[in-house]
């Protein structure tokens, strides 16, 4: 927080965020609302994600060669616009649910170019390399108290005015991050050649990563992550309704528990002043999650299930926190666009193919031994990675 260009952005951020998680929840609601069917509801996210995946690689080269700050300001207009007009045709009935699509299209295209940009204007606000990883907790700790008291507020406004008001907080939310977007003062990073053709510019990305021995496993470990731990988002209900007895309370209660762990990971990383070791606290990381989703998976009992997703959300957090300082910190200054394009495609383009095989193996094997499959994937990956990059370099003679 010593940092004046950080501290403007995370209040923005915070008050956007919270809009974020309200519209979330408002066009959650309405799309069940409006066709009573909870294959519209995994085909919203569906469409919304993949509209996401179409552009991101190129978004990252496009952070490379202009300014991100710039493209955050467009990105955040474009949303605000968005979520305002979402507004309109709710409070004017004129809502119907190919609109709905079509803003989720929409939305998922402003976040794919969103994303990498985010995370290339970062080091320009911090100017300490030692600072990275406390940033990146800040950010996580803001997303996940956003996480909780988004869908708290949206409930609320829901029950009283409608999802409009949804749309319209989230709306008046994006011009608060949009003011502080425009109050920071960064210094200009350096860009790669505009004559450069995109393909290649991509391809360029992609070899380094490729060449890079530590960058490469972080991207690989969050998609054997991703792509294993998918079946709990997924199966979550099927665990709280089937296995333990409950209904949405008990949903909620899980949820919760894995954000309050996210929480503690947070803090944990934001008190923990040194940077050493992130590559075994990444792996460590996906261990706990794996280990927590695979005792969850087991478990009859709601307190321990509780608990247990509690040590699976601290988990992840520490893993996401440290691969992204890990990236931020070894990535040349000019790829750094493109590199976490990367890093957002290995979890944004791996989660929908996890929930679909998910899915299907739930029906064949049930959704316990589903989750607990997913989490041998996570843990066998984190194994892998801790063997690969945290063993101690031979010394030389």
């Amino acid at each position: 927080m010593r940092w004046r260009n950080y501290r403007i952005y995370i209040a923005g951020q915070t008050v956007s965020l919270v809009g974020s998680f309200m519209q979330m929840v408002g066009i959650s609601w309405l799309v069940y609302r409006l066709t009573q069917s909870e294959i519209a509801l995994g085909f919203y996210s569906f469409l919304t994600e993949l509209s996401s995946v179409a552009v991101v690689l190129f978004a990252g080269v496009l952070a490379d060669r202009t300014n991100p700050q710039n493209i955050l300001l467009s990105t955040q207009i474009l949303a605000m616009l968005q979520a305002f007009a979402l507004s309109v045709l709710v409070f004017t009935g004129r809502i119907d649910i190919v609109s709905v699509f079509a803003f989720g299209c929409f939305l998922g295209l402003v976040n794919g170019f969103d994303a990498p940009a985010r995370h290339a204007l970062l080091p320009s606000m911090v100017e300490d390399q030692s600072d990275f990883r406390n940033a990146i907790a800040l950010y996580s700790l803001a997303l996940d108290a956003a996480r909780l008291v988004g869908p708290a507020l949206a409930g609320m406004l829901i029950a009283s005015w409608g999802e409009g008001m949804c749309f319209l907080a989230n709306g008046v939310s994006y011009m608060v991050v949009i003011i502080s977007l425009l109050s920071l003062r960064l210094k200009p990073l350096q860009r790669i050649s505009v004559h450069d053709n995109m393909v290649r510019s991509l391809s360029a990305g992609i070899r380094y990563v490729y060449g890079h021995r530590s960058i490469r496993a972080v991207i690989l470990l969050v998609v054997c992550v991703s792509f294993g731990g998918s079946s709990v988002a997924v199966l979550m209900p099927f665990m709280a309704v089937g296995v333990l007895k409950g209904g949405p309370q008990t949903l909620g209660i899980l949820l919760a528990s894995t954000s309050l762990g996210a929480l503690a990971g947070a803090f944990f990383l934001g008190m923990k002043g040194d940077a050493d070791g992130l590559k075994h606290q990444m792996g460590v990381g996906a261990c706990l999650y794996g280990f927590g989703t695979a005792a969850f998976s087991q478990s009859t009992w709601l307190v321990l299930s509780a608990a247990l997703l509690s040590v699976a959300g601290f988990g992840i957090m520490i893993m996401m926190a440290s691969g992204n300082t890990i990236l931020l910190s070894e990535v040349e200054a000019d790829k750094r666009g493109r590199v976490m394009s990367l890093f957002t495609l290995s979890f944004m383009g791996t989660v929908p193919f996890g929930s679909l095989c998910a899915g299907i193996l739930a029906k064949l094997i049930g959704s316990q031994a589903t989750i607990a499959l997913g989490a041998g994937v996570c843990i066998f990956g984190a194994l892998l990675f801790i063997l690969v990059c945290c063993r101690p370099m031979p010394s030389k003679q």
